[in-house]
């Protein structure tokens, strides 16, 4: 593959901006300056500098995003800035798009990919892909939420019970819940219908992807399909 399409191919600008941006030395690989844009490389397992940075070469990316709160998970928002404005250029230009959406004020992990059909199986509601959430409850809570969040509560959209997968209690207000579907304000709702209310909700887990803590609000790192299903 031809360096210049190379690094087209990762969102480093238009065709006649990468041929450029080559030609100027401003690509690395092993240190070692590569100017020649029609240079043929073999892409697999590739890792150039570009510009300062080190970016290694997906034909599919896959990332992990911490999301503060005050974000909308949106392309055009309205009231809040995009979570793609804490994305480096190269990974919005490739049209990254977040795996389902966290609301403004909820925070945690925030899957993004290129890859659609990976999207698709993560989003789909027969795949049963879990997401964990840390909730907290402004009542004090017990053992009597957490049974009804297990035997399943009615959400005002839809006559038939939603439970949890699990539910961890934390301390007297915080609690732990995974779930498997993917309904619109689903925690929320579900702690409502449980006479409950939630102040602050943080999605810790998405399939088999844990969020590390050493991962801050707002940084985003390299994942694998392996990580999450």
């Amino acid at each position: 593959m031809l360096l210049k399409d190379i690094l087209f191919s990762q969102g480093f600008g238009t065709r006649y901006d990468c041929q450029a941006l080559v030609a100027s030395g401003g690509v690395q690989i092993e240190n070692v300056v590569h100017d020649d844009p029609d240079e043929d490389i073999v892409p697999e397992g590739l890792v150039f500098q570009c510009q300062g940075k080190e970016w290694p070469y997906f034909e599919k990316a896959i990332i992990a995003l911490n999301k503060p709160a005050g974000y909308e998970c949106s392309m055009k928002p309205s009231a809040h800035p995009s979570v793609m404005t804490l994305l480096p250029s190269p990974l919005r230009r490739r049209n990254m798009q977040p795996v389902g959406r966290l609301d403004v004020d909820t925070t945690g992990v925030l899957i993004f990919t290129d890859d659609g059909a990976l999207q698709h199986r993560l989003i789909h509601p027969k795949r049963h892909v879990s997401k964990v959430y840390d909730v907290y409850c402004r009542h004090p809570i017990d053992q009597k939420i957490k049974e009804k969040l297990l035997s399943g509560v009615v959400l005002d959209d839809d006559p038939k019970p939603v439970a949890a997968k699990s539910v961890e209690l934390l301390d007297d207000h915080w609690l732990r819940m995974t779930l498997v579907q993917g309904k619109y304000h689903q925690v929320k709702r579900m702690i409502a219908a449980c006479s409950n209310r939630c102040d602050q909700l943080h999605r810790s887990a998405f399939g088999l992807y844990q969020m590390p803590e050493t991962l801050k609000p707002g940084q985003w790192v390299w994942i694998k399909k392996s990580d999450l299903v």
